[in-house]
């Protein structure tokens, strides 16, 4: 019985042929996502912005009444809520500012919760309470600059282990397919206005992590190369490169798809703006890694040189003496 193959042996594809069109495309996108973020903003959680959040469920209809919850709460005297749909049409989420001098007194918070949940409760039968969440203005301060710091370490981390392992154009190059990575998913939640909370920090942090693993697959396979093909054209010897780890490649993105599809499909809402974060992940990782990280080494002038230690005045000394004894 044969084994299932997915990718022919011995395949040819001439990926860096169009390098610079899809170079170009990509930056067009990261330029899009960040100019998105920038004026249409993301959709922050409560963990970032502080506040309350009461996530609801109608289970008895098929579309949530915003407008009129949006009145009902309103006339409570908390101010104005943000009510978005959560998950399904008839799911949402409302979130409000803490009370003042909520801060001091952690009473006023709960007792604005349970004043509100009651109000929805009265008036709508079939409603059903998910879940509340509070935290302060501080605090989430707090959690928004260390999510900060996470992705940007982890970032530089990434680019400072592959310029050690390899050469510093490697590591150029890992650090760009990152942030071409992450930017596009930023774009992603700007666009869509899923909720962004710590859950997307955490699967930002899982796309690093795919994407370096991605990366130095690749990279592994050109230093290997650059050695043993030393008179090869760079271009086609990084097509080489990337066609023997295109079948890994595949089977570890498709492997990983399958699980994820499902989750998105069939998983529960809380997790789906993380599910959506690591989907759209695995496609621009798998991307990034045959067509930032790879064509960039050769504007960065990699050779086959780079790997050639370099040769001391006293080696070259005992050399010479070896070839004219």
């Amino acid at each position: 019985m044969k084994l299932l193959k997915l990718v022919p042996d011995n395949t040819n594809i001439r990926f860096l042929r169009w390098r610079v069109p899809f170079y170009v495309v990509s930056l067009l996108l990261m330029a899009a996502s960040i100019t998105l973020v920038m004026t249409r903003g993301l959709n922050m959680g409560v963990d970032f912005v502080g506040g309350q959040m009461i996530r609801v469920t109608f289970t008895q209809s098929a579309a949530a009444p915003v407008a009129v919850l949006r009145e009902e709460v309103t006339a409570l005297g908390f101010g104005e809520p943000i009510i978005q749909q959560f998950g399904k049409p008839n799911e949402v989420s409302i979130r409000m500012k803490l009370p003042e001098g909520s801060d001091k007194d952690a009473g006023l918070a709960d007792a604005m919760a349970k004043t509100i949940t009651a109000s929805i409760k009265a008036k709508h039968a079939d409603v059903r309470i998910d879940g509340v969440d509070s935290v302060s203005g501080k605090v989430s301060k707090e959690l928004g600059w260390t999510a900060f710091q996470a992705l940007g370490l982890a970032a530089l981390a990434v680019a400072a282990y592959i310029w050690i392992r390899f050469e510093w154009q490697f590591g150029v190059g890992a650090l760009f397919a990152l942030v071409h990575d992450v930017t596009l998913t930023l774009g992603l939640f700007a666009i869509t206005q899923m909720e962004f909370d710590l859950n997307i920090v955490a699967a930002l942090l899982t796309l690093i992590g795919y994407s370096l693993n991605d990366t130095i697959v690749v990279y592994d396979r050109i230093r290997e190369n650059l050695k043993k093909y030393r008179k090869m054209p760079l271009p086609e010897l990084l097509d080489l490169s990337v066609n023997e780890t295109l079948a890994r490649t595949i089977v570890t993105s498709l492997s990983m798809l399958i699980t994820l599809v499902a989750l998105l499909l069939l998983g529960p809402n809380v997790i789906f703006g993380f599910t959506a974060a690591i989907t759209l992940g695995i496609f621009v990782g798998t991307y990034s890694s045959i067509y930032m990280a790879a064509p960039i080494l050769i504007w960065l002038k990699v050779t086959p040189k780079s790997f050639v230690p370099t040769e001391t005045a006293l080696e070259k000394q005992e050399r010479l003496a070896r070839e004219q004894g």
